[in-house]
């Protein structure tokens, strides 16, 4: 079977460049938020990581913060990865948006705008809604998105 990890020395160079960088078994890292794009310019431009391709992106509500994840591919080297950050702030969670480094963020970016709230700073035309309605009240996937209203039976 394909191992599609970076390998140790290079998981290890980026560890000592983002001391706050988190590492699981299943080598998903973990970055505090101010990392964040400094971290994916690094693994975009620096030709030992080349992550050309952002597959996806997502944002999980939790409790007590939200969680955006990335997931990254690297056509030269055949490496995968998974990079994750919190959203501390739940009221207004903000992050940056990835759109200067994979122009494919946008549509994402926008998707994960209309359905959680996340406003992606520095990117214009953020926040817009592709789904719902301007005037739509909220954003759906939200734990705690009330649903006033439903179809007539």
């Amino acid at each position: 079977m394909a191992d599609y990890r970076l390998p140790e020395e290079l998981m290890e160079a980026l560890k000592s460049k983002f001391p706050g960088m988190e590492v699981s078994e299943r080598q998903d890292v973990t970055l505090p938020l101010d990392d964040l794009v400094p971290f994916m310019t690094e693994i975009k431009e620096n030709p030992d990581y080349a992550m050309d391709f952002l597959t996806n992106l997502t944002c999980v509500d939790y409790p007590d913060y939200f969680e955006m994840v990335y997931n990254l591919v690297s056509f030269s080297h055949g490496y995968t990865l998974m990079v994750k950050t919190r959203i501390e702030d739940k009221e207004n969670p903000e992050i940056p948006s990835l759109i200067p480094l994979w122009s494919g963020a946008d549509w994402q970016e926008r998707e994960v705008y209309d359905l959680l709230g996340i406003v992606f700073t520095g990117c214009p035309g953020h926040p817009t809604r592709i789904f719902l309605e301007e005037n739509f009240k909220g954003h759906p996937l939200r734990k705690d998105f009330q649903w006033e209203g439903g179809r007539e039976p």
